[in-house]
């Protein structure tokens, strides 16, 4: 039997609204927990690190606590877009990005649990593991409604707008312009924890995901200009 298609989907032939959300959400809680598995596999017996648990407030706890708060709001706008572009290279760019992302937050907070620490910063102060390069808490932030938030983060207004803001190109180029601005608002994070974490695991991991987002921020850019937009200033 072939799958449903879009069409079947639309015209009721196929799963139903609930349906899709139960699966989307399985999915994303079994990616969310193969991701912390590899996290805690680290550390087991044969693994390439058997060094002491970082301190609360390294590099490596901040790093994993900081990122995954961002990362989880990239997830958040690529799902908005998956649920409301009609165009197939934004659709597909939104998948890369949350399956990919959903996955790095898991092993971030499977470390997190295997070192006792907080899932969250708690503090509210992000990024002052990056004290050392000049970044002191608040002052790498951007303030809305009077609380910090991490560079590149979309406020509550913004959201709604991307969440309310006509489907076409419209939308396209919002989204295009938002999670640009939040992948290079997280790059200094994952540059800075790339050479000074204390561990080789959460440098490899944050290697990887500058890597990975520098590709698809010269995407974006390639995308917004191909539909005569610029990034936001």
């Amino acid at each position: 039997m072939s799958a449903p298609t879009d069409t079947d989907e639309a015209s009721g032939n196929g799963p139903t609204g609930l349906t899709r959300t139960l699966v989307i959400g399985a999915a994303v809680l079994a990616v969310l927990l193969l991701g912390a598995a590899v996290g805690l596999l680290v550390k087991l017996p044969g693994s390439s690190s058997s060094s002491a648990a970082p301190a609360s407030g390294s590099v490596d706890v901040g790093f994993c606590q900081d990122m995954s708060m961002h990362h989880l709001q990239g997830i958040q706008m690529a799902n908005i877009a998956r649920d409301r572009s009609t165009d197939p290279e934004i659709r597909q760019l939104a998948f890369d990005i949350s399956s990919t992302q959903l996955e790095q937050v898991g092993r971030m907070k499977g470390w997190l649990m295997m070192w006792n620490e907080h899932e969250q910063n708690i503090s509210g102060v992000y990024m002052k593991w990056m004290d050392a390069a000049g970044v002191h808490g608040h002052g790498a932030t951007t303030p809305e409604a009077g609380k910090p938030i991490m560079p590149g983060m979309a406020t509550t207004e913004e959201l709604t707008k991307l969440r309310t803001v006509a489907a076409g190109r419209d939308f396209d180029v919002y989204w295009l312009q938002l999670m640009l601005r939040h992948h290079q608002g997280g790059a200094p994070m994952a540059e800075y924890a790339s050479t000074a974490a204390g561990q080789p695991f959460v440098r490899t991991l944050s290697d990887n995901m500058l890597k990975s987002q520098s590709a698809e921020t010269e995407l974006m850019k390639d995308y917004l200009a191909k539909r005569g937009a610029a990034p936001l200033p």
